[in-house]
């Protein structure tokens, strides 16, 4: 009894993530706003519907070979923290801490942006249709919402993932109803949009790598699991299961949709749209025209959830690890959820969804983003290569590595020819961080610095309630 209490009271992370639970991670954090808005920027990037129905089939198969990847290195790799700490595994600490940088200072905080935009976007269109919602309103209603969701995070690891378990049910819905009826039109024949659907004049090949970001941002979070891997119940199989079954529905469903779209919407509708969605069910049924945006906008709202959930245990293994303040790898006494980490990124999104435009702050952090995940993976193949003694729960061919690896290496040094100034800004966003690993956490900090440092890490650790948790080996 005396050693069950103990048990109780000892302040760790829980392994409370069942295979139900990293489904609904997977799937509510994929299917979220992308879907959404996504679409246009596909479009745009492609120049027609044939084109742009094929990528996003191709983004679909790219994600399924890239988290394939990934259930492989979190077969191999045991620690939560995903690519900071496949990355710190395989290439070392300098090109993890500046993943580390760039994911705190561009790819986290700009991610959320879009999807806290997109949120309050969708919630407020029913309120404001015919007419656009004012950018202001906009802006502040995103801001509420993740505030909700941060202060969540804050409170409960079960209720967020409870709740991301019931956003993802709330997803599929949104989903439903955008494929049933557009595939019912498509059986009574409406296929005059897809007339002329590769034509060459409207082509814009110089824009792909973009219109492979725009798609690629719809399915981005396959890679969920692997942050939260010290919390997975039986990682070994609930991994490549959870990420192979969510990835594969979210292609069919994905593909379904864009179908649905442009069954009822043309090229042009499509493009001139702020919220497709939404112009989809003014076209399709009246009825559902308010439905479809709220379900829209809960569906962020997941996504919103997921994107904290994870990123927080990014920063709180990056501490563990010495590359971030101690602090964030503490753990609130009660509620035993890594509090710091997950309050740290609030002011960055707040700047973000205060001058950020949706489609330039995309361009802005896919460019780090795939840089990253494509050193990762090329870690897999490093990693194989000096450690074939390892046990290899999960295995994939060589070919899936070695292709997703390059088709992401390849697509990020084509951006800078599609988005130089946005890219160029993302590339000097990462490269900022090498003065700082060199000044910063290589050498060792001057003693009134480290005197310092520590009295105002006290001083927090005491004001948020939190500790240092207990190291746990499973």
């Amino acid at each position: 009894m005396g050693k069950a209490k103990k048990e109780e009271e000892a302040v760790f992370l829980r392994k409370k993530i069942t295979l139900l639970r990293a489904f609904s991670l997977l799937i509510g954090s994929m299917v979220g706003s992308g879907i959404f808005i996504s679409p246009k920027g596909v479009l745009r990037n492609s120049g027609n519907v044939g084109l742009s129905l094929i990528v996003w089939f191709a983004c679909g198969i790219l994600s399924l070979f890239g988290a394939l990847c990934y259930a492989e290195l979190g077969t191999r790799i045991t620690k939560s923290g995903g690519h900071y700490s496949y990355i710190l595994e395989t290439l070392g600490p300098l090109p993890s801490f500046l993943f580390l940088w760039a994911e705190y200072f561009a790819i986290r905080p700009a991610n959320s942006a879009v999807v806290s935009l997109a949120f309050g976007r969708y919630i407020l269109e029913p309120f404001f249709a015919p007419c656009a919602a004012p950018l202001p309103a906009v802006k502040l209603v995103a801001l509420l919402g993740y505030y909700i969701v941060l202060i969540l995070n804050s409170w409960s690891v079960s209720w967020s993932a409870r709740l991301q378990t019931f956003l993802s049910v709330i997803k599929l819905t949104a989903l439903a109803l955008i494929i049933v009826p557009g595939m019912m039109l498509l059986a009574q024949g409406h296929t005059e949009n897809f007339q002329d659907a590769f034509n060459s004049q409207s082509l814009a090949l110089d824009k792909l790598p973009l219109a492979f970001y725009a798609g690629m941002f719809a399915y981005s979070g396959w890679f969920q699991t692997s942050f939260v891997r010290e919390e997975l119940v039986r990682p070994e199989r609930n991994i490549p299961l959870a990420v192979i079954v969510s990835v594969i529905t979210v292609i069919v469903g994905y593909m379904f949709t864009n179908v649905s779209y442009y069954t009822v919407l043309t090229a042009e509708d499509v493009l001139a749209s702020q919220a497709v969605a939404v112009g989809f069910a003014q076209r399709a049924f009246q009825r559902l025209t308010s439905v479809i945006p709220i379900l829209v906008a809960l569906s962020c709202f997941g996504t919103m959830n997921g994107a904290i959930f994870t990123f927080s245990r990014t920063l709180f293994v990056a501490s563990r690890e010495g590359q971030w303040p101690p602090l964030f790898s503490m753990i609130h006494i009660r509620r035993h959820t890594p509090l710091p980490a997950v309050m740290l990124m609030f002011p960055l999104v707040t700047v973000m969804v205060c001058v950020g435009d949706i489609y330039h702050l995309l361009n802005f952090f896919s460019f780090s983003r795939w840089l990253f995940i494509g050193l990762a993976t090329l870690g897999l193949i490093i990693h194989r290569h000096r450690h074939p003694e390892l046990p290899r729960p999960f295995k994939v061919p060589l070919f899936v590595p070695v292709s997703f690896t390059t088709i992401c290496l390849f697509t990020v040094g084509m951006s800078f020819y599609s988005d130089p100034v946005n890219i160029s800004i993302g590339c000097v966003m990462v490269l900022s961080g090498l003065p700082v690993y060199y000044l910063v956490v290589r050498r060792p900090m001057p003693k009134c610095c480290h005197d310092l440092f520590y009295y105002l890490t006290f001083k927090l650790q005491v004001l948020l309630e939190v500790i240092k948790q207990e190291i746990r080996t499973y």
